[in-house]
């Protein structure tokens, strides 16, 4: 649960002041998308991709997912996101991405010598 959190709160500080900068989103909608787009992260790239495969796949599954859920949510909510500010939002959320499933990896295989 803690690293679910600690997700969390970095990719909520990515992206909401990322999308806050680029945009027009207001705190609540940019706070909800990091809140739906972490949830959605944590489940498909940390729990599926990152056990089935490795850092690097599971990175760029993350960078991917990160950019198709912010364009659809940019859209919907008509705020103005061009593709280089979203591929710039990817790459910062990509780049905790690759440091968080590092630490996920450490601290799963510390367990598993236990």
């Amino acid at each position: 649960m803690a690293k679910f959190v600690f997700k969390w709160l970095v990719n909520g500080a990515i992206v909401i002041s990322l999308m806050m900068y680029y945009t027009e989103a207001t705190l609540t909608e940019a706070a909800i998308a990091a809140t739906g787009l972490t949830i959605v992260a944590y489940i498909i790239g940390d729990q599926l991709i990152l056990r089935k495969t490795n850092n690097i796949v599971a990175t760029i599954v993350d960078f991917g997912l990160s950019a198709a859920y912010l364009y659809v949510v940019a859209d919907f909510l008509d705020w103005g996101l061009s593709l280089d500010e979203l591929f710039f939002t990817c790459l910062m959320l990509g780049i905790f991405e690759f440091v968080f499933h590092r630490f996920m990896l450490s601290d799963h295989s510390e367990r598993e010598r236990a």
